[in-house]
């Protein structure tokens, strides 16, 4: 027994040393380097108005994996196509969930949302949902005439916008906003059918900007949680009364399509989530009324207001380039011709439009800064410690423009995606690093098949059927600056002169 006990204290000391020596290896690997915090609020001064940019900046003096101090949060930033590999493939198992932070609390729901809930099995029922009702192959392909349909009622009222400027960032709001509606609740939000302006859609995307800005705003709450109570910035009370609009308005749109279910035309994906509170489908815990509604908030607000700003940027770019525009003008008139309006099924036709659309997304990428993510376990990366519990954020902005990856990157340049560019094979959709507008990994963009081909449909409309001219300036001189949010906004809404250059029966609606 003695022998015994003596070999099991021999064992139990060799393996609690092996361990030990384990921890205190990884424990003496240093943290990435960054610039030196200051005392209680770590590096928050350092973030500026634009964090995308300051940080970006810092990451050409500090290298392209940084640890910050913000509060009392560790945050890693990775500024280079290599490292947010490293992050998002090699060690995405270990980033798949979110940070706690007040915009997920506040205005989504409390984490009950797809966006920011934490990763497990919920999340996953949810992300399936997602997937086979709305962005699916099949799905998208089954509703594509929506999305057609209202582009072309864009279309006819910009034909018939007369002589007057154009804002074009509401009527594309417009647009979007009553695609993606027809699609998640059977019908249009806003508007008569017109594509006119409504007041009413300036203001939803009035809210979804403010939201945006909201959730950019580094809060001092988040990162010093004794100090939270207080709402120093007075974030969290806007975030309040905001989530009380949003939540008003889906609400509404609730309880109108539970009087309604059994009268539309086709099943909605509203429809789906409501049958979904009936049978779960096999896939978990039936759903809320809550979480129905902070589905819908996701939808509505990162599927918008991202589509029609990239959009607005391409065409800016276009206006900027004239001899791009005009290519690109040649390529449509080729293939789709001067009798009718660009469909979906033109698009792989379109090789130069698909470049332009790429290259918008490199140089403008609709979330510059990715929302967080936050490490379950520590982890090695290139040789540095990385604690467990530290955010993770990855500057898609600071990556795209990198001169390492491109050359002369900050000019707009679509032939580099072209056969004979520097990266012909560079694909968007998360698989390459160097330009990763909708992230990578299992925390992707959900709706990026669908925003892909509603920005390629709705770009190729309007530089297909119409001339642009500048309401006020030249566009040598047309302001590409960006405004402050989550999203990449631009700073001066995009003010314009339509002209038709179709056949008068292509601007015709059914």
């Amino acid at each position: 027994m003695f022998l015994i006990a003596v070999i099991t204290l021999l064992v139990a000391l060799v393996l609690f040393r092996f361990l030990f020596s384990g921890k205190s290896q990884r424990r003496s690997l240093p943290l990435p380097p960054g610039p030196k915090p200051w005392p209680v609020v770590g590096n928050l001064p350092h973030l500026g108005v634009f964090p995308h940019h300051s940080l970006a900046d810092l990451a050409r003096k500090h290298g392209p994996l940084m640890h910050l101090r913000l509060g009392y949060v560790d945050v890693v930033v990775a500024a280079s196509a290599s490292v947010a590999s490293q992050f998002l493939k090699t060690h995405d198992a270990n980033f798949s969930s979110r940070p706690p932070n007040s915009g997920a609390k506040y205005m989504a729901y409390n984490y009950q949302d797809l966006v920011f809930r934490p990763y497990g099995p919920r999340w996953r029922q949810f992300r399936k949902i997602s997937s086979v009702h709305l962005f699916s192959g099949k799905a998208l392909d089954d509703l594509k005439h929506v999305r057609q349909e209202e582009v072309a009622v864009l279309a006819h009222a910009l034909a018939n916008a007369g002589s007057k400027a154009v804002n074009l960032a509401q009527l594309l709001n417009l647009c979007t906003v009553n695609a993606l509606g027809r699609v998640m609740v059977g019908r249009r939000v806003f508007g008569d059918g017109s594509g006119s302006d409504d007041p009413k859609a300036d203001e939803f995307k009035s809210m979804v900007v403010e939201m945006m800005v909201l959730a950019g705003v580094p809060n001092i709450g988040d990162f010093i949680p004794c100090l939270e109570w207080l709402d120093l910035q007075g974030v969290v009370s806007k975030m309040k009364k905001l989530h009380k609009r949003f939540d008003d308005f889906l609400t509404a749109i609730v309880e109108d399509h539970k009087k309604s279910t059994g009268t539309a035309a086709h099943v909605d994906m509203l429809t789906t989530l409501l049958s979904l509170q009936e049978d779960a489908d096999g896939e978990g815990a039936k759903l809320t009324d809550t979480e129905i509604k902070a589905l819908l908030l996701n939808m509505f607000t990162a599927g918008t207001d991202t589509s029609s700003s990239t959009v607005e940027w391409a065409l800016a770019e276009l206006i900027k380039h004239p001899h791009m525009l005009a290519r690109v003008q040649k390529e449509l008139d080729d293939v789709v011709g001067h009798d009718r309006l660009v469909t979906e099924l033109d698009l792989p036709n379109l090789t130069y439009l698909q470049a332009v659309i790429k290259e918008t997304f490199r140089l403008h990428p609709s979330t510059p800064l990715s929302l967080p993510r936050m490490a379950a376990e520590s982890c090695e990366i290139n040789g540095y410690h990385i604690p467990k519990g530290s955010t993770l954020l990855v500057n898609v902005w600071a990556i795209s423009r990198d001169p390492a990856e491109w050359a002369e990157p900050l000019e707009f340049r679509p032939e580099r995606f072209l056969p004979g560019g520097e990266k012909p094979n560079v694909d968007i959709r998360g698989n390459d690093f160097e330009v990763i507008p909708f992230g990578a990994g299992r925390r992707i963009c959900a709706g990026m098949s669908l925003g892909l081909r509603m920005v390629s449909l709705v770009t190729a409309t309007l530089v297909h059927a119409f001339d642009w001219t500048l309401a006020d300036g030249t566009p040598e001189k047309l302001n590409m600056d960006e405004a402050f949010g989550l999203t990449l906004q631009r700073a001066a809404p995009l003010m314009v002169h339509p002209r038709t250059r179709l056949a008068p029966h292509a601007y015709k609606t059914s």
